[in-house]
């Protein structure tokens, strides 16, 4: 425990944030610190989704965001994986970016909805080979006995792919999270953390300023 109180969280000049200034949209600021992000550090599109399971206990894993847009902040996955399946019987769910390099926070939950067919067509077939690859070996977090066993799906998911360049599996969905709430945290060295919350109302996006 002592060595954990020791390190650093964050580096010793951290960007300014003024919560008056802030774009009236979310997503207008979002894409302004996630733009900003990506010149200090590595995978700033690394999201934690977190989900709820058949039994109502937490869930959540580190994905990639695909998109931002008009529908909402867009992440994918088979719908068969445990996500897809938590997703689909609980359509709800919470993103949290971390920058620890800026020390900045965003969080937002809410809806979630799937993507048109086309459109998550469209996603699996912009993914690297290696990646379509490991979307057809399957058996997502499955007990993996022998690891012979991975290298042959792998091999014979790579034959299919090599076979069927233009095919996206039916089950690679995109999902689209439609938040009611967003929030911005800006860490700062005095422990006066500056967190502004966008929430959804009938009237558009409210902004209101957090204690700490």
């Amino acid at each position: 425990m002592v060595a954990l109180r020791g390190w650093p969280s964050f580096p010793g000049e951290l960007p300014v944030f003024t919560p008056e200034t802030a774009a009236e949209d979310p997503q207008a600021l979002f894409l302004e610190w996630l733009t900003e992000a990506g010149e200090h550090v590595l995978a700033p599109h690394a999201v934690t989704l977190s989900t709820v399971d058949a039994d109502g206990a937490p869930d959540a894993r580190v994905v990639i965001l695909k998109d931002v847009g008009p529908a909402g902040w867009a992440v994918a996955t088979s719908s068969e994986s445990p996500k897809g399946l938590q997703l689909r019987k609980d359509p709800r769910a919470a993103l949290t970016f971390f920058w620890p390099g800026r020390g900045r926070q965003v969080r937002l939950r809410g809806p979630v909805a799937p993507a048109a067919p086309e459109v998550s067509a469209a996603d699996f077939l912009a993914r690297p080979p290696a990646s379509r690859v490991e979307a057809f070996i399957g058996h997502q977090s499955q007990v993996l006995h022998h690891p012979a066993d991975l290298d042959a799906a792998a091999a014979e998911a790579q034959r299919w792919v090599d076979a069927n360049p233009e095919t996206a599996p039916e089950t690679w969905t995109r999902y689209l999270v439609d938040p009611d709430e967003v929030e911005f945290w800006q860490a700062s060295h005095d422990r006066k953390h500056v967190r502004l919350r966008y929430r959804k109302t009938d009237g558009g996006w409210v902004r209101e300023r957090l204690w700490p």
